[in-house]
């Protein structure tokens, strides 16, 4: 499956692009034909293997395409059998995250872990508007819950601004949500999408400890954003890319939910 995922990445294929005119490009591209009748799952002393008619699936580094649960090897099964007659890359979220976790994230986990904790530092949720009233409203309305959550659940205890300059966090409330980062690769490469996906380390954070649906965390992600399409309305290609992604974060979130113990 290498040239698959390899290849359409280099392209540009996987995210929607913001070019009407390189989308039409792009729709006239041809995608690989499907060359398999069935996507399945095979066990054996690794793990549970994604196969196609029996035969397995590397990702990109040619490691083997195994997750560490078989409702997880089950539901990435179900992405490939799911392509129509053509294998779309695109519409294959959990595969793309799978890969780039088993490629990427077991080999590297404290990188991994460091990038997050950088977004933490300057999360989203920190920094907050005074005007105009509903904003501030609504960012407080989706964030203020995660502020006390941190602080209760976690023992950090964040600071808060108005407006963009920066707030240096506490030591002691940085150390504290980073001891509860996942250990495990699989799900701390979820909480590093979703982390990358919505601007936000806690909200990804309170998507692993279960203390927000991924439907809510999504919109507390984009409080900002809606705020705007709400007075000015939103383009097609915004909505497009902004599907795309929420997919992403999906993907993610499935990965939390079938790797817990």
């Amino acid at each position: 499956m290498r040239d698959i995922f390899d290849d359409l990445a280099r392209q540009g294929e996987i995210d929607p692009p913001a070019d009407p005119m390189q989308a039409a490009r792009r729709a006239m591209r041809t995608l690989r034909r499907r060359f398999y009748g069935e996507a399945s799952v095979a066990e054996d002393a690794d793990g549970h293997a994604v196969v196609l008619d029996n035969k397995p699936i590397r990702t990109p580094a040619r490691h083997a395409l195994k997750l560490p649960t078989r409702p997880l090897a089950a539901a990435v099964a179900a992405e490939w059998q799911g392509q129509g007659e053509f294998i779309d890359p695109a519409r294959m979220p959990l595969t793309r995250l799978v890969n780039t976790i088993i490629d990427g994230v077991t080999a590297a986990r404290q990188a991994v872990a460091d990038e997050i904790l950088k977004y933490l530092a300057s999360d989203l949720v920190f920094y907050r508007v005074d005007a105009p009233e509903g904003l501030a409203e609504q960012q407080a309305s989706h964030w203020d819950p995660l502020i006390d959550w941190a602080r209760d659940d976690l023992g950090a205890r964040f600071m808060l601004a108005k407006g963009v300059m920066h707030v240096t966090q506490p030591d002691r409330a940085l150390s504290a949500a980073a001891a509860a980062l996942p250990g495990d690769p699989w799900r701390l490469g979820a909480v590093h999408s979703i982390t990358t996906l919505t601007g936000s380390a806690l909200i990804a954070l309170a998507v692993a400890y279960e203390r927000l649906p991924t439907d809510a965390a999504w919109a507390a992600a984009h409080v900002d954003e809606d705020w705007n399409r709400d007075q000015w309305g939103q383009d097609p290609l915004a909505i497009e890319r902004r599907g795309f992604r929420f997919a992403e974060m999906q993907a993610a979130a499935t990965v939390l939910a079938l790797t817990k113990d």
